[in-house]
């Protein structure tokens, strides 16, 4: 009988520690999707205002552009509409981290709808914000366009 369990401990060892070291080699050479399009455009959304949140979307925006997989080929888009357009006041002081991305192309919206419901006006937000009628429609026709929507 001891024979019998030596036997079968033996084998499932052999056998687990074999089936890991396959996913182990499989995952080693995974290097993500290929990037064979001429061109790509993502759709960031922000309806939060929670600091955490602002920071976390900015630096996947961040992240995003750095994948040298898409270098050269992607265009973002950042709507912020509710809650979100405390990201874009010029009070919230995240001019340092909006900047940088001004200056590699990414097109920061905010909805005109929010605008009027919040009673503000564009001097209080940064002169690099763009406008559109309402959040919810720039997410419609973006998606219709092609644009992948990123709602972290």
């Amino acid at each position: 009988m001891k024979i019998n369990q030596l036997f079968f401990t033996a084998a499932f060892v052999f056998f687990t520690t074999n089936a890991f070291c396959q996913t182990s080699t499989t995952l080693s050479t995974y290097h993500g999707a290929d990037a064979t399009l001429k061109s790509y455009k993502a759709l960031f959304i922000l309806d939060d205002a929670d600091p955490k949140k602002m920071h976390m979307i900015l630096h996947n925006i961040e992240n995003s552009l750095d994948d040298p997989r898409l270098e050269g080929k992607l265009k973002v888009e950042l709507i912020a509409f509710g809650p979100g357009v405390k990201l874009y006041l010029k009070t919230s002081h995240m001019d340092t981290l909006l900047l940088p991305l001004v200056k590699r192309g990414v097109i920061f919206a905010e909805c005109e709808n929010t605008m009027k419901m919040a009673k503000l006006t564009p001097d209080q937000l940064w002169p690099f914000v763009s406008y559109v009628p309402s959040g919810n429609g720039e997410i419609i026709i973006r998606e219709s366009q092609g644009w992948v929507g990123i709602h972290p």
